[in-house]
């Protein structure tokens, strides 16, 4: 599993996380697991696993550290 930051959130259900290199990673609240999304926030450590959604990467798996 990889790990990163919450970069942000947004009240539509969605965030991206920043993966430590040039590319933040996107992720929607149905694959937060371990928790709500509405319980995240900015600057949390995630762990993930890198997917691939119809519109490119995606983060699934999220879970808190």
């Amino acid at each position: 599993m990889a790990e990163g930051t919450i970069k942000r959130l947004t009240d539509k259900g969605f965030g991206f996380i920043d993966t430590g290199t040039n590319q933040d990673m996107f992720f929607h609240m149905s694959n937060v697991e371990g928790t709500t999304f509405d319980e995240l926030r900015e600057g949390q450590k995630v762990t993930y696993v890198e997917g691939h959604g119809p519109k490119g990467p995606r983060a699934e798996q999220v879970t808190p550290v």
